[in-house]
């Protein structure tokens, strides 16, 4: 038989939570079990049918969907959250990562990847749409006068030190992890930032995931 996911849908727009609820509903691997317009009727729904995905919209009428995420993800712990945005900035990821939402996608996207993202959505993946991350990742001028996203390739050992990062380790704990010292483990840290033009551990390890480096 096939593993059907079970999904609610979160947002403040009747027609949408309509459209996507049948999208759902025709399709033989989800099923939509529940529609909220706000964040307390999304808890309600998932208290009771306990969905694997809730998909949110991170504006939520007079609600913060990342917030309303956040306290999904905290009270249960097998949930995974797909976010939709129509806003793009670097703060706005950042928040998504630390909510514990497993993918931020455009609400101008395609329903295929919809669709894709909450059969592959799992906890601790974070995983952000090309089109958002073009809209606010580092750029640089091309030869023909446009924008293209900026990457400077990173080492194996900055590679290292990314995954240590990910993981949430202190400075002392990954040097000794690396058989380096603390000061060059911090130069390592200080290059990564740079090369992912991140102003923090925290965002470059966003940055990271959506460019599937970790």
């Amino acid at each position: 038989m096939t593993d059907v996911k079970r999904v609610v849908v979160v947002d403040d727009h009747q027609t949408f939570t309509d459209l996507l609820a049948l999208a759902l509903d025709s399709l033989p691997d989800l099923e939509c079990v529940g529609q909220a317009n706000s964040a307390e009727a999304a808890h309600e729904l998932v208290d009771r049918f306990r969905p694997d995905i809730v998909l949110v919209d991170v504006a939520l009428g007079g609600h913060d969907g990342l917030a309303l995420s956040a306290e999904l993800v905290g009270r249960h712990d097998d949930l995974r959250v797909v976010a939709l945005t129509a806003q793009t900035s670097r703060a706005l990821a950042v928040g998504a990562l630390r909510a514990g939402v497993c993918a931020l996608l455009h609400k101008e996207g395609s329903l295929r990847q919809v669709l894709s993202t909450l059969r592959t959505a799992r906890r601790g993946a974070f995983v952000v749409a090309p089109e958002l991350w073009q809209s606010f990742s580092p750029r640089t001028s091309d030869d023909a006068g446009g924008l293209v996203p900026r990457a400077t390739p990173l080492s194996d050992r900055e590679t290292e030190t990314l995954a240590l990062m990910a993981e949430g380790m202190d400075g002392r704990g990954a040097a000794r992890r690396l058989d380096i010292s603390v000061h060059t483990y911090r130069g390592h840290v200080q290059r990564v930032l740079t090369k992912l033009d991140a102003h923090s551990q925290l965002e470059a390890v966003a940055i990271a995931r959506s460019r599937r480096l970790l």
